[in-house]
């Protein structure tokens, strides 16, 4: 049996219900994906966004849903290293890559403030444009349960709202187009577990700016609230999944305020009614 082809039963047999069994949950639960839909599947080189592709092809291979997918990586200035690894796993992985070229790491190099979030901004806007060429009405984005509870903890610690990274959302600046994450379910430790099983190995995060300063990429939020849940779940195993729980049983009786499209409500405006 073809390498490709053992990697791919993997996902359906031995990690069927850590991976295979919570992709599908996510597209059925989520309603990710539907007849018809054409769908650009965004491969960054690491080991989420290629699980992602490949959950995405054995869907369309097994699922009744007749639907498009495109596999794009963008290419914002990878070293030839990186580059030839991640066209190394796409044949290894038999993932139909195409590459298209952008200028962010040059842009972002220049930069003294917030690198990190001008690059976030402008992957999505290329990646936008990049769907609307292929005439994509979907973008997915191989984002993980872990990357949701990070999130809620960020926006909680840091932002002072309650707020989460969600399986779908329409974009505000590109019309007809939605964002989805069909790897909403699945866990960091089990996508990891995959990897050293199948003995692959990917990029992380491939920039100019973390391979000079990695001090920021170790003292960085997020990674903060990784080890932070790293230890809660020592106390508590499901602490994850309670977290998760609680963004979908909000009891609007007992919170201050809720904000709904830019408008505060206060507890206080139905108090006497």
């Amino acid at each position: 049996m073809e390498e490709y082809k053992e990697i791919e039963r993997s996902i359906i047999k031995k990690y069927r219900k850590e991976i295979w069994s919570r992709f599908i949950k996510a597209v059925k639960d989520y309603e990710l994906i539907n007849e018809n839909d054409k769908v650009m599947v965004c491969i960054s080189g690491g080991k989420d966004s290629f699980l992602l592709a490949k959950c995405i092809q054995e869907l369309k291979r097994h699922s009744k849903i007749n639907f498009e997918a495109y596999y794009v990586v963008m290419d914002p200035g990878y070293t030839e290293y990186n580059k030839n690894l991640i066209i190394e796993n796409a044949k290894r992985l038999n993932v139909p890559i195409e590459i298209f070229k952008s200028d962010i790491f040059d842009v972002v190099y220049s930069v003294d403030k917030s690198p990190c979030y001008l690059c976030a901004r402008m992957r999505r806007g290329y990646l936008y444009s990049k769907a609307k060429e292929l005439g994509c009405n979907k973008i997915a984005l191989g984002h993980h349960f872990d990357d949701v509870i990070e999130t809620t903890l960020l926006s909680m610690f840091y932002g002072s709202e309650i707020k989460t990274m969600m399986p779908k959302l329409h974009s505000t600046n590109f019309e007809g187009l939605e964002l989805i994450r069909p790897l909403y379910l699945v866990k960091e430790h089990d996508i990891l577990s995959w990897v050293r099983y199948n003995n692959l190995t990917f990029i992380n995060c491939a920039c100019k700016f973390t391979e000079q300063c990695s001090k920021e990429e170790e003292d960085s939020k997020r990674l903060e609230m990784k080890s932070l849940i790293e230890n809660l779940r020592k106390i508590n195993k499901n602490i994850d999944n309670n977290i998760f729980k609680a963004l979908d049983n909000v009891n609007i009786n007992c919170v201050l305020g809720v904000k709904k499209n830019g408008i505060y409500k206060s507890f206080k405006d139905d108090y006497d009614k």
